[in-house]
């Protein structure tokens, strides 16, 4: 298990949130923490600490007035650690080689994969032969219903009819480098990992993932080594002490 940092902005701002309160409509979202330091701050405390592979997610759709003053944020951080953070939130193939270009290595990408409500093999292809599958992320955030996890897009607002299941993620392996799933029904709550979907996850074996969601206390970090076989990576968001919480930075960035 690798601990993999993350920088989530919206508008404008260094935040975390609660993800299932993400609102397009007046760019709303339930805040468990808005920093006074910008991306660049995290970026060369990420780099310091030689931990690689950390997120920063643009929580803005390209419509909202707080795009650019978001995607400003995100470039800072990308130019301050080259090659150490990969890039999500509204990829698509005409801004993705920006993206890389500006220092990530990686784009990570949901929407304009899983289309509505489905998986737009076109649009992967095109994904594909644009950045090459060595750069590129797929997010596989999901939440549960009917006791089956789906993947939603559009910042965690909307269900596709493609559920979570080691035969999508098999399918889509050769495809990508690695997976990030955001476990969203839990994401920004600090109450405890969904233990169902890191079992599940932890079957895939092909590619990295890295799991996202409800992390709190350094308990749950071996709870979620203990169902994902030590298999998955962890990105610890609200819980952090960079982020008003608890577990302290410097204990997790030793699982680099």
């Amino acid at each position: 298990m690798k601990f993999r940092p993350c920088i989530d902005i919206h508008n404008g701002k260094v935040k975390q949130i609660v993800g299932g309160s993400l609102k397009d409509t007046g760019d709303q979202a339930r805040e468990n923490f808005v920093s006074g330091q910008d991306a660049t701050f995290y970026a060369e405390l990420y780099g310091n600490a030689g931990l690689k592979g950390g997120h920063v997610i643009l929580l803005n759709g390209s419509d909202s007035p707080y795009y650019e003053s978001t995607r400003e944020q995100a470039l800072k951080a990308l130019h301050t650690y080259p090659g150490g953070l990969q890039l999500g939130g509204g990829v698509r193939p005409e801004n993705a080689e920006e993206y890389l270009d500006a220092g990530a290595s990686h784009v990570i990408v949901t929407s304009y994969v899983f289309c509505n409500g489905q998986l737009d093999w076109e649009n992967l292809d095109r994904m594909v032969k644009t950045v090459g599958k060595e750069h590129l992320v797929l997010d596989l955030s999901c939440r549960r219903r009917e006791d089956r996890y789906y993947i939603v897009t559009d910042r965690w607002q909307k269900f596709t009819d493609v559920t979570v299941t080691l035969e999508t993620m098999e399918e889509l392996g050769d495809y990508c480098d690695e997976f990030l799933v955001h476990a969203v029904d839990v994401e920004g709550k600090a109450s405890g990992i969904e233990t169902e979907l890191a079992a599940l996850l932890s079957g895939y074996e092909k590619r990295p993932v890295t799991y996202a969601g409800g992390v709190g206390s350094m308990e749950d970090i071996r709870i979620l080594e203990e169902y994902g076989k030590g298999r998955l990576d962890v990105t610890v968001g609200s819980a952090l002490d960079l982020f008003g919480g608890t577990i302290p930075f410097e204990v997790l960035k030793k699982l680099a």
